[in-house]
Order: C-alpha cells, then structure tokens, then sequence
C-alpha cells in the first residue's frame, strides 16, 4: 500500500528536479491541478492512472521508487548522459491567427518589464534558453 505522505514528498522532489511548479507538472502529466494539489495536501491518494502517467512522462522516475521510495532518484551519472529535461507543456486552444508571444511581450514591455530568460521547446524534448 502507498504511503501518500511519502508519495507527496516524492512527487515535491521530481518538480524540484525539473523546477517546475505543480500546475506545470499537472499541466505536463496531463491531469487536473486540483489533482495535484489534493495529492501533495494528502486529501487524496493518488491513483494508478495517475502514477502510471508520471513514470511515462517523465521515463527517470522509477516505479519502484515512486511507489515506495526504494530504488534512487534522480538517477545518478552513471544513469545518465545529461539531465534530460522535462517534457514541454503543450498549450492548447491558442488563436492560429495571433502571435501570442509578440502579444505578451507587448503588454509586458510597456508595463516596464524587461525579457529575462526565453526557453524554446521542440518535439523531440530538447530546448534551448537564452538569457538576456
């Protein structure tokens, strides 16, 4: 049986790993944000469904180790080549016809904010960042 405070605090330690919030993670997972924030609260247990679409999303993260904390995460160096990022978030229902970037930095430009970091995703799980 899941120890669901346990499982909340391995679930904290994955969006540490990939610095994501837990909206983003809901968002990544594909799963409602309540969810999230009942899991890591402890209201709910999480289900298999659920686990089962962190461990595909995010192929890092142990079953084992998700389930019952045995096993290791973030795997170690000799587990891995790089860090492999997270995979992107897609937003769906955007307008095709709006540029939703020049849109935002539009409005946030003539609020006097400056660009700080711009993170490109691709398909193939890669990014690039650029830091201003």
């Amino acid at each position: 049986m899941v120890n669901s405070e346990e499982f909340a605090k391995r679930l904290q330690i994955i969006m540490e790993y990939y610095d994501i919030s837990a909206a983003a993670f809901a968002d990544a997972i594909q799963v409602g944000r309540s969810s999230i924030s009942h899991i890591l609260s402890g209201r709910n247990k999480p289900s298999l469904d659920f686990v089962l679409k962190i461990v595909e999303t995010y192929p890092q993260v142990e079953l084992y180790w998700l389930l019952n904390g045995k096993g290791s995460f973030p795997p170690s160096a000799s587990q891995q080549d790089i860090k492999i990022s997270p995979p992107p978030v897609v937003r769906q229902n955007l307008p095709a016809e709006e540029n939703v970037v020049e849109k935002a930095v539009k409005s946030k430009s003539t609020a006097g904010n400056v660009i700080k970091r711009i993170v490109i995703f691709y398909t193939d799980g890669s990014f690039e960042a650029f830091e201003n």
